[in-house]
């Protein structure tokens, strides 16, 4: 066993099925009781039931959370939770109100409660990401680690097949990343393994099944290990890519995950066998690219940029971003094998067998 480092992060996790129920409860743990509830458009229905059921404990629902956290959206809602005088956040929802809920507490300090109802896996990060005039940066910083984090399994049973599979792609790429991650240790290691191995047998069943009841518990026990990962240690080429992508693009999160990631590992794949024979292992292949790909194109989630509106001409801007202020990659980034990359991930071709 070689020298490694390895911090936990202090956060509460509750995980089980009806767990909703306990949100008041934890609330209160927190010695708070002026909630600001959050949430997206698309899940307001469900933000406000949540605040009827909380009753004197919130002060209301602000429903604007969006992809990337623009600023200018996380100045209207710091505004809301100012003049309420709330003094804390409950985020009910995936990646855009996660997002939204940590960048209110950077500014603020409030806790937060996370009830995930996506495989987004980023409410176990203290890793924040925000956009402004087009360009998306990242820091890392415990203010923005959730306090308390509730998996309800009962939620996750009417999210769409498609949904599902981009989501739990998205998580998956967190934990393949954590594999080969410089500050990587033995602990994460095998959390990486088990959270890529939840998704890849669940995300299947679900595909088929969406209301299968362990397949679903599986798939967020999964996104738990995955964003787990990825709150542990260090990102690379993959995550760097992603965020230029959305940020200067406006391509969606998770699908934009989906069909990066084959790419990235097959970049990496000379430079990390080792990794990369774990990450076949934990999906139950030979070959680690070629069988993220094909699960992704089994559960009918995109495999092409262009499949996303990504404009081809783009791509020359994207290879320039990324070798401009790169993340630490165990492969030396260079512009033309990473313009190489993004040709491949823009056609959806299948990256080759090692």
């Amino acid at each position: 066993m070689g020298p490694f480092r390895y911090t936990a992060l202090p956060a509460k996790v509750i995980f089980g099925f009806g767990t909703l129920a306990q949100v008041g409860d934890e609330i209160r743990a927190l010695g708070c009781s002026r909630a600001l509830v959050l949430s997206t458009p698309q899940q307001r229905v469900d933000a406000e039931i949540l605040d009827e059921g909380l009753a004197e404990l919130t002060v209301g629902v602000f429903s604007e959370a969006t992809m990337h956290t623009p600023v200018e959206v996380t100045e209207r809602a710091l505004a809301v939770f100012e003049e309420a005088q709330a003094d804390c956040l409950v985020a009910l929802g995936g990646g855009s109100t996660i997002g939204l809920g940590k960048a209110i507490a950077l500014r603020t300090d409030a806790p937060q409660i996370v009830v995930p109802t996506t495989y987004a896996g980023s409410e176990a990060t203290p890793i924040i990401g925000e956009t402004k005039d087009g360009a998306k940066s990242t820091q890392r910083t415990l203010k923005v680690l959730p306090e308390v984090i509730i998996y309800d399994v009962d939620l996750t049973l009417t999210l769409p097949p498609h949904l599902s599979a981009t989501s739990g792609m998205n998580a998956v790429a967190h934990a393949v990343e954590a594999l080969y991650a410089a500050d990587g240790n033995p602990l994460i290691n095998c959390l990486a393994e088990q959270g890529i191995g939840a998704l890849a047998r669940a995300l299947p069943v679900l595909s088929r099944s969406p209301r299968d009841r362990d397949a679903r518990s599986d798939a967020l026990y999964g996104a738990w290990a995955c964003g787990t990962c990825l709150g542990s240690v260090g990102m690379a080429l993959h995550h760097k890519l992603c965020h230029v992508l959305g940020g200067t693009f406006d391509l969606p999160h998770a699908e934009t995950h989906t069909v990066v990631l084959p790419h990235a590992v097959a970049y990496n794949a000379p430079a990390v066998p080792a990794a990369l024979a774990r990450i076949a292992t934990a999906l139950g292949k030979n070959d680690a690219a070629p069988a993220l790909f094909d699960l992704a194109e089994n559960l009918g989630a995109p495999t092409s940029l262009k499949a996303l509106g990504m404009p081809e001409a783009g791509l020359d801007q994207v290879a320039d971003l990324a070798v401009a202020n790169p993340y630490w990659n165990p492969r030396t980034i260079e512009r033309a094998a990473v313009r190489e990359l993004l040709d491949d991930a823009y056609h959806g071709r299948r990256p080759e067998a090692a």
